[in-house]
């Protein structure tokens, strides 16, 4: 039994209480309401009822389910609510009513949604087996399985506690059930809207916890399933209970519109009505009242209001290609706002909404928002999955053998189901949710095989991965977004094109990094998950971190310092392949430029009789030259020994450091020295100097140190200004 319920009818605002508030339109206007879910009175329960006649009490469902299911079988709702009856009878509400008000309210609530035959069953009886002697078994053998799946479903979530600490579990559950069917959800929304409806004489601190509860997580929900109609009022009246002042001065503002002599939406509309009879585009246009937390949102947004703030012009015609003829046509024959366009049906948003949005703007300088979908996409757009009927049933040459069939889900629920069973434990699962609830803005990236991925706002390449690929992503080493190569830190945009590009090693691991940059439960809960079963690897990244910060300098024990070492003699392999016109010179070569054969060099005298062998391309030979250093004629000669100096970048990635020195070492280069800077945006630098056996090596050395996962590119280093 819902502890929240209380009266059933209120006869209007009271001190700490709320009755459904009501959107005032002036009866000039044309308009179609919102699915108007505020219509159930009292229930009239009459005396008992007869097999095979339908009970007045439930007229108003019957009503209701006749007008979306004319051909619907409604022996099921007859026999359940018999059954509902007759089970709560002598139970009451707080206000004195007979219980079974409340699974009516409900009911009805989800027929004018449009709920199927099934779901308007299970929720005339879901109390029943929580609060009465019904059991699952009885219900399964009076009214099938399906039915006893979502009763079964309804009466877990009814078992918790809503109390702060029993949240975490309690909306674990929730979230389990309505990825099993998405049905429960609907059912417990509907509930929680009549509760909501009912709340008069609550005391004001249960008023407040269970608003701020409705709004946290149920509000999301409810958006998230795309029920728009039930969403929006539970916005309202959970505005009137935490925010009653600014309710008060938002009706006002509703009310004093609806007085007005003046109404721009309805000479836009009558506008928009002659556009399209002369482009003989068969339409119903409406007028859309915005809904009071709406209205108060571009308020706080605009300032003072305008006539056309309060509302917005919904045109419905029949096909999709209708949808873009209309958008034609008022662009042609009305002042478009470019700016305001979007389109949903080629890219529908995450809860199943599809329309085309636009806007024009009058020679008063109103802007009035136009809304084009079709009577379908209307339909889904105000009730969302309730609107898609069974999703469970088996198409009728394909039976499912008595096992339900997996629901085609919004990909949003198949991401959260996917990470809520490896959430470590409950306040983690709950933080988590509440910062994936609160992503109210998806945005579509397509894959280079033209395929999509839906990500909240703000995601990143490293988002994407894991979207993608799941645990696998551990092995992605970078992306290119729109073409371009792009860190694993990028934020991405609606409509960017995303190649993740993916190492071949099986054994890949994520970088603890990557946490700072992934914003869906998906990826942050799969690489804290390795980072934790991994504590090892773990230590050993934040080792390398720890290595990186700074420039540092990194070197084998045994080799010196090249900066600090003393020049070496002529003779010494490391350059005695260099020969100079200078008789018992010592030669060394620079370290800006550290040439290789078959670089051209020269070269040019120093203090102490020795010469320094620089590329011809180096800067250095410029300034020195220009100095009016006198150059040194040097060849190279038969030795076959070098030093080279390599730059190489990377993404970040755990163990980069020892791979890069892996694969240099199987190819003979010796490291004398290697810099590694910090990185930055995910992409490191690396520069090594290393002595090869010989300098036909060089193109196999560099070949292999970019066949390392995570390097993207290895060069020679660059000339750089400064001498010796």
């Amino acid at each position: 039994m819902s502890a929240e319920a209380t009266n059933s009818v209120t006869p209007g605002p009271m001190p700490g209480a709320v009755s459904g508030p009501v959107t005032p339109t002036a009866p000039r206007r044309k308009a179609r309401p919102r699915i108007d879910l505020r219509r159930l009175g009292r229930a009239a329960l009459l005396g008992p009822t007869t097999r095979g006649r339908l009970p007045d009490a439930i007229s108003h469902v019957v009503e209701a389910h006749r007008a979306h299911h004319p051909d619907a079988d409604l022996e099921p709702l007859r026999h359940a609510y018999v059954l509902a009856e007759s089970s709560h009878r002598g139970q009451m509400r707080k206000s004195g009513e007979p219980y079974i008000t409340h699974p009516l309210a409900v009911t009805l609530i989800l027929a004018e949604l449009g709920a199927e035959t099934t779901t308007l069953t299970a929720s005339l009886l879901h109390d029943t087996v929580e609060d009465t002697d019904v059991t699952l078994d009885q219900v399964r053998d009076q009214f099938g399985e399906e039915v006893r799946f979502l009763v079964d479903g309804v009466t877990k979530l009814e078992k918790v506690d809503y109390g702060a600490a029993a949240e975490p579990e309690t909306f674990r559950k929730m979230l389990v059930a309505t990825g099993n069917d998405v049905r429960v959800m609907s059912i417990k929304l509907a509930d929680r809207l009549h509760n909501m409806r009912t709340l008069g004489v609550m005391r004001p601190e249960k008023q407040e916890r269970i608003a701020k509860v409705t709004r946290d997580v149920l509000i999301p929900l409810a958006e998230r399933l795309g029920v728009q109609a039930l969403k929006t009022e539970l916005e309202d009246l959970v505005f009137a209970i935490l925010h009653p002042e600014e309710y008060a001065h938002t009706r006002e503002l509703i009310v004093r519109n609806a007085a007005r002599t003046d109404d721009p939406l309805a000479e836009v509309a009558d506008e928009v009505r002659g556009v399209l009879r002369e482009a003989d585009i068969q339409a119903e246009v409406l007028i859309r009242p915005r809904h009071f937390v709406s209205v108060h949102r571009v308020s706080r947004k605009r300032g003072r209001l305008r006539g056309s703030d309060f509302g917005r012009v919904l045109v419905l015609v029949n096909e999709d290609a209708d949808c873009y003829g209309v958008l034609g046509e008022l662009h042609t024959c009305m002042k478009p706002v470019v700016s305001e366009f979007k389109d949903f049906i080629a890219v529908p948003k995450f809860n199943l909404y599809q329309s085309l949005h636009t806007a024009v703007a009058r020679e008063n300088g109103q802007v009035v928002e136009v809304l084009i979908r079709t009577h379908q996409m209307h339909k889904v757009a105000e009730a969302g999955v309730v609107a898609l009927g069974n999703p469970y049933a088996p198409a009728p040459d394909d039976p499912a053998d008595g096992e339900r069939v997996d629901p085609t889900r919004p990909g949003w629920l198949s991401r959260l189901l996917d990470w809520q069973e490896a959430a470590p434990d409950p306040d983690h699962f709950w933080s988590t949710l509440r910062e994936d609830l609160a992503q109210d803005r998806e945005i579509t990236v397509f894959r280079p095989d033209g395929g999509t991925l839906g990500l909240p706002e703000g995601a990143t390449c490293v988002d994407a991965a894991y979207a993608q690929y799941g645990e696998d992503a551990h092995a992605c080493i970078g992306a290119r977004v729109n073409g371009r190569l792009a860190t694993l830190s990028t934020v991405l945009k609606d409509g960017d094109t995303v190649q993740l590009l993916m190492g071949q090693d099986p054994a890949s691991e994520p970088s603890r990094e990557w946490l700072e940059h992934a914003h869906t439960p998906a990826a942050r809960i799969a690489i804290q998950r390795w980072l934790t079963a991994h504590p090892a690897q773990a230590e050993s990244q934040q080792s390398e971190a720890r290595i990186a910060e700074g420039r540092t300098a990194l070197r084998p024990a045994d080799v010196p310092d090249p900066d600090a070492a003393p020049e070496q003699p002529a003779d010494r392999a490391a350059t005695g392949h260099v020969l100079a016109d200078l008789p018992g010179a010592t030669v060394r070569l620079a370290r800006c430029c550290t040439p290789v054969p078959p670089d051209g060099i020269t070269g040019f005298a120093v203090r102490g009789g020795a010469v320094t062998v620089h590329r011809v391309e180096c800067a250095a030979v410029a300034r020195m030259k220009d100095g009016g250093r006198a150059e040194v004629g040097v060849r190279w000669g038969e030795a076959a020994e070098c030093r080279v100096t390599l730059v190489a970048e990377s993404f970040v990635r755990p163990h980069l450091l020892a791979d890069l020195t892996e694969a240099m070492a199987s190819e003979g280069a010796e490291i004398v020295s290697a810099t590694v800077e910090p990185p930055t945006q995910q992409q490191v630098r690396h520069t090594y100097t290393v002595q090869l056996p010989d300098a036909g090596h060089l193109p196999a050395l560099m070949r292999a140190m970019r066949n390392v996962a995570g390097v993207y590119d290895v060069s020679r280093a660059q000339p750089q200004p400064q001498g010796d």
